[in-house]
């Protein structure tokens, strides 16, 4: 799990070798088929992948009293298991506006559920030459569906 200075310093680093950086973000709760195949998918863009993960506040924020299920420290210790990750950082704000400033990636990933004109970070990347990838969603698969499948049985 990387804080601000070590998110600097990996990207500074990658971009040295030459590598294309990717980056998406989200809450990664309980994690499940579609996240993994979400995140293969977005590694499958570039050299590298880094994952921006929501606070436990942020995500309280973001998705009510109940979430996240997981801290963010054991959510960043599964996705950082992950082969197709490659750095975890994770952010406190409702959005991930400052932490996308902060990679700079040449790729932004987005499943295809999001408006286009909702997606934040895109103009950032798009100003500095990147490019927004939305990725299709997987159907069947929601950490809100696994939580109402656990209370129902």
């Amino acid at each position: 799990m990387l804080d601000e200075a070590a998110l600097d310093r990996f990207v500074r680093e990658a971009r040295a070798a030459g590598k294309r950086i990717v980056f998406t973000n989200g809450v990664f709760d309980i994690l499940h088929p579609g996240h993994v195949r979400y995140l293969q998918a977005a590694r499958a863009y570039g050299d590298v992948l880094v994952v921006g993960l929501n606070s436990d506040a942020s995500v309280r924020r973001n998705k009510g009293a109940g979430r996240p299920i997981n801290p963010a420290s054991e959510r960043a210790e599964v996705l950082e298991a992950l082969a197709c990750v490659d750095a975890v950082a994770i952010f406190d704000e409702d959005t991930p506006a400052e932490i996308v400033a902060r990679a700079q990636p040449d790729i932004l990933v987005k499943g295809a559920d999001w408006p286009s004109d909702q997606i934040v970070g895109r103009d950032t990347v798009e100003a500095s030459g990147g490019r927004v990838v939305l990725v299709p969603v997987e159907q069947g698969y929601s950490t809100t569906s696994i939580i109402e499948k656990i209370k129902t049985s």
